[in-house]
């Protein structure tokens, strides 16, 4: 694992980062996750072999640091990877991105197309969350009252079928999850979905099948972007059928 120090900050998020010589595929997980968990299974496929990987831990989740006062929206994730990206001389990269990380992508590619190849996302937050997102769980809580309530959420998803969601947050700064969550549910000037519409590179959005049927299998198409669908699997679809998502990314990248 390396580390990364974010510009005039004296915090370091941190990150695998494996070695190819072919265009570098950057991995940006989504609430309650972290790359270091997520994605090493995907990035050691040889379908992956030729190309560099790197996994992200975000700032305030998995192995990064979390300090208390930053803000954690999904424009102040996306302004410091553009510098990461910057600093390790990345000119270009194909980015991968999954739900809110699939905004922070989305912001991050508005900050730097020029360095996009090609995005592709995993059931991203296009529109502000709504009801059955995560997000718009955590944001119906005050941060007072979410930080009370995270310990038996944990134990909830521990208790049922999301013990690997379970194992992840615990590592997140309760003011982090509940801070992006807030970010999600707002509306915005420009949507990321327009945002996302407007990108002039190629650009994918992958569905869970278990997720299904959604509006967006037959309007995406309209925009430009080609839609794909990972068999048996729902919104975590790393962890649910980790070589369907590889063979469905491989795809993307043909």
């Amino acid at each position: 694992m390396k580390e990364y120090q974010l510009r005039n900050r004296n915090y370091k998020i941190r990150y695998n980062d494996f070695p190819g010589e072919q265009t570098p595929i950057i991995f940006i997980h989504g609430l309650g996750c972290a790359g270091s968990f997520d994605y090493v299974e995907i990035a050691a496929n040889k379908k992956f072999l030729g190309h560099r990987k790197i996994l992200i831990d975000l700032l305030g989740a998995g192995y990064s640091d979390k300090p208390l006062n930053f803000v954690y929206n999904v424009k102040n994730h996306a302004q410091y990877l553009s510098e990461f990206l910057e600093d390790l001389n990345l000119d270009k990269v194909i980015l991968f991105g999954h739900s809110l990380g699939g905004a922070i992508s989305i912001e991050l590619c508005s900050l730097c197309q020029e360095k996009i190849e090609k995005l592709i996302l995993t059931e991203p937050n296009l529109d502000p969350a709504k009801k059955g997102r995560s997000s718009w769980a955590v944001a119906q809580y005050t941060e007072e009252d979410y930080q009370k309530r995270l310990k038996g959420l944990i134990e909830l998803c521990e208790s049922g079928k999301n013990t690997m969601w379970a194992a992840t947050l615990k590592n997140w700064l309760p003011e982090a999850a509940y801070q992006i969550s807030k970010d999600a549910v707002s509306d915005r000037e420009v949507s990321w979905r327009k945002m996302f519409y407007s990108f002039s590179i190629p650009k994918y959005f992958i569905f869970g099948e278990k997720t299904l049927p959604n509006d967006d299998l037959e309007e995406l198409p309209k925009n430009g972007i080609v839609v794909k669908i990972v068999s048996n699997a729902g919104h975590s679809m790393a962890w649910d059928n980790p070589n369907g998502l590889v063979e469905v990314i491989s795809s993307c990248l043909e």
